[in-house]
């Protein structure tokens, strides 16, 4: 079996168990990097499976290095073809997963920038009021940007939001995550009255269940919100490096500084591990020294 095919038959199966279009998307691009790398100039057709051995393996991985990519972006790629060639050892197609025992970088302590909360509220005010420009879609983005925001929700999660899922008599969310795991989140009263401006203009195709459609009534996908997010950012802050993951650092810092429980925002936010929500009590430290520095007179 050719590497190609072995990477068509493991991105079926992710598929199959729920994966999101994101994560699909980025795993095709980091395994067909992989079968780019393992193709000798010239030559047609995809190299085979079981010439995908460890000292092959480590190459690619040194080419990763010298192009200079992060750390994060390393792990990502290894992660995936140790997970592909995992399903293949299942399937019995081949016996062996030589990506075992390629070494792993470790993760720096890199923490996410997070905007503040008067920087949000003034892109969300800003945005309600009509600025930068009045664009006909206004309704619609400033409800999913509350949702982003009081939410706490990734962007995937955002766009697969259904009529069903979201209930505004009672303030509640039905969060379709990560494997298809499900979560109840508040929905605060901000939020709920943008989504319900938004849904008496709301213009959709007879059958589409989506909350969030766009301008041919179909499901906004999350390219066009990361786009819109960003429109919106560079305009009223100047920020062209605010996108919709943003919002979720936001709203885990926010409620943190404020005294929420962190076990509290683990299950906000959908984390599996407590160890990944813990990032955001690094980050409202890193606020409080610098609160510290600009304040104290012996600082």
């Amino acid at each position: 079996m050719s590497l190609q095919e072995s990477i068509a038959r493991y991105l079926a199966e992710l598929a199959r168990r729920g994966a999101s279009k994101h994560t699909l998307r980025n795993y095709e691009s980091d395994l067909l990097q992989l079968v780019e790398y393992c193709t000798p100039p010239g030559e047609e057709g995809a190299p085979l499976l079981e010439q995908l051995d460890l000292p092959l393996l480590r190459e690619w991985l040194a080419s990763l290095y010298d192009k200079g990519l992060t750390t994060i972006s390393i792990r990502r790629k290894i992660a995936a073809v140790r997970a592909m060639f995992k399903f293949l050892r299942q399937e019995g197609i081949t016996e062996t997963n030589p990506a075992t025992r390629l070494r792993t970088p470790r993760p720096g302590q890199r923490l996410p920038d997070v905007m503040s909360a008067e920087k949000t509220n003034n892109m969300l005010d800003a945005v309600e009021a009509g600025e930068p420009v009045e664009k006909p879609s206004r309704e619609r983005d400033i409800a999913f940007l509350e949702l982003l925001y009081g939410c706490g929700i990734r962007v995937g999660e955002l766009v697969g939001i259904d009529l069903d899922d979201i209930d505004l008599s009672e303030g509640w969310l039905k969060v379709h995550g990560k494997g298809n795991k499900q979560r109840q989140v508040p929905v605060g009263e901000r939020a709920v009255d943008a989504v319900n401006r938004y849904l008496q203009g709301r213009s959709a195709a007879p059958d589409e269940r989506a909350l969030f459609v766009n301008g041919q009534g179909r499901r906004l996908s999350d390219r066009q919100v990361r786009r819109l997010v960003k429109f919106y950012a560079t305009f009223v802050t100047g920020d062209s490096t605010v996108h919709p993951h943003s919002f979720r650092h936001a709203y885990a810092t926010h409620l943190l500084s404020d005294g929420a429980d962190l076990r509290a925002i683990q299950e906000l936010l959908g984390h599996a591990r407590l160890s990944t929500t813990q990032k955001y009590t690094q980050v409202s430290l890193r606020g409080l020294q610098a609160v510290y520095d600009r304040a104290h007179p012996k600082a």
